[in-house]
């Protein structure tokens, strides 16, 4: 297959959407330099159903061998902004180890770090009780940092963006908070915080997962939405997080405490268009995915498999870094004629071992085998699966650590699926290794 058009798709793919920071100012750099990220990961995602019982939603692996968190980790690295904290709790131990093994390498004497910040009872007995307490209870590590901007993002969605250019935009429009914000479709937009927007830029109202979004003025079938990222000046927040504290009445939460006190108290917020920082446009539109369900979890790692996916991971100007693994390279073995198998729009990961299987539209993650005469079709397989002779797989995902048994069959029979597996109202089928008998975790 080496016609015009492959090679003409091939190259159109590799090239880079963005080239990053080349239309930057020089006055960006000493914003982000003056910046501190504090990454939101604590939280379950309880939409994931069983692939979060024992990791928080931004450890559930992700295209292949990353993790959710590193999409903003690697905006970070990649924006400039090096000094990072990540506030854990949720069943954090993947996620710390990750973190640890995974993003050690900046350089503390350059003032660069990486810090995990779980639920630690620095100013009082509990867990963090939301998105802005988490920040309050660490406020005293955020202040003996001294920036003069703090930057507080969701841990748990697929996007690449220059934050940087989100700061600049916030310098320049003299904000004390700017929201990151995206258009989605009206029916979507309760699962998220639904804004209305002057035409200056200004933040004019907030509403936390309402259940009649106010739709756009111009477009009736879509709503702007908070993608969770915002920039603060620093004292600004400071003073926001102390007078969200002596609430008695609050949550703690910036979508429905924080956010909606400050614009009913006349402070200047405004809206940062996603398309004004996207590193990753299609036909457009920015790319952001909040992986929230199964099926959006499927559907996202599903498009990595086609020969020009939405979401390009081999921009080598905008890296996606994770925990490099030294494994060995995939292995293909096909034993005899009648156990020849095929791959064909798949990503196979390091440390795989196909045996003469059939790999179509799917994604092996790390240290994946399989046995000879399986199929596994538009399936994305976790790392360390064990699957067997002639097992036939069919939009399923399967768990880290699963072993399939030998003529294994998911994703053909919905009613036999439902019976011991959890099935979308997509189709999508989960396997998990407690629901094939393999318990992996002892929860006395």
């Amino acid at each position: 297959m080496n016609d015009a058009r492959t090679t003409s798709e091939t190259t159109r793919f590799r090239t880079p959407a963005f080239a990053a920071g080349h239309h930057r100012r020089p006055s960006i750099a000493p914003i982000v330099r003056d910046t501190y990220a504090m990454v939101l990961a604590g939280g379950r995602g309880s939409r994931l159903a069983q692939l979060t019982d024992w990791r928080a939603k931004p450890a559930v692996p992700f295209g292949g061998k990353h993790r959710i968190v590193d999409f903003a980790l690697s905006n970070c690295i990649n924006s400039g902004v090096r000094r990072i904290g990540v506030a854990t709790q949720y069943k954090a131990h993947s996620l710390i180890q990750h973190l640890q093994r995974g993003w050690n390498f900046l350089d503390a004497h350059s003032q660069e770090f990486l810090d995990v910040l779980p639920a630690q009872q620095r100013v009082r007995e509990g867990w963090y009780d939301g998105t802005a307490d988490a920040l309050f209870q660490n406020l005293d590590i955020l202040r003996m940092q001294g920036p003069r901007f703090v930057l507080v993002l969701a841990g748990d969605h697929v996007y690449k963006m220059d934050y940087g250019l989100m700061l600049g935009e916030h310098v320049e429009r003299g904000a004390q908070l700017s929201i990151a914000c995206a258009e989605v479709p009206v029916a979507a937009a309760s699962a998220f915080g639904v804004m209305s927007v002057a035409a200056d830029g200004r933040v004019t109202g907030f509403q936390e997962k309402p259940a009649s979004p106010e739709p756009l003025p111009d477009d009736r079938t879509r709503a702007l939405v908070s993608m969770g990222i915002y920039a603060f000046d620093a004292a600004f927040l400071y003073e926001a997080l102390r007078a969200d504290a002596r609430r008695a009445d609050s949550t703690h939460d910036f979508g429905r405490d924080v956010i909606p006190a400050l614009i009913a108290a006349g402070a200047r917020v405004c809206a940062h268009r996603f398309a004004a920082s996207c590193v990753n446009m299609v036909d457009g539109q920015p790319y952001w995915r909040d992986v929230g369900t199964v099926d959006a979890y499927w559907e996202a790692n599903m498009d990595l498999t086609r020969v020009q996916p939405e979401l390009n991971m081999y921009d080598p100007e905008w890296p996606i870094r994770t925990l490099e693994e030294h494994l060995p390279p995939a292995k293909f073995v096909f034993e005899s004629p009648d156990a020849r198998g095929q791959t064909c729009e798949a990503l196979v990961s390091s440390g795989c071992i196909v045996s003469g299987a059939s790999i179509i539209r799917s994604l092996l993650f790390t240290n994946v085998i399989v046995e000879r005469g399986s199929l596994i079709e538009d399936s994305i397989v976790l790392p360390d699966v064990r699957i067997g002779r002639r097992v036939r797989l069919r939009q399923v995902v399967v768990d880290k650590f699963c072993v399939l048994p030998d003529g294994f069959v998911a994703g053909y029979d919905r009613a036999a699926d439902a019976a011991r597996f959890h099935v979308t109202p997509a189709g999508t089928v989960l396997v998990t290794p407690e629901m094939l008998g393999q318990p992996l975790h002892d929860p006395a």
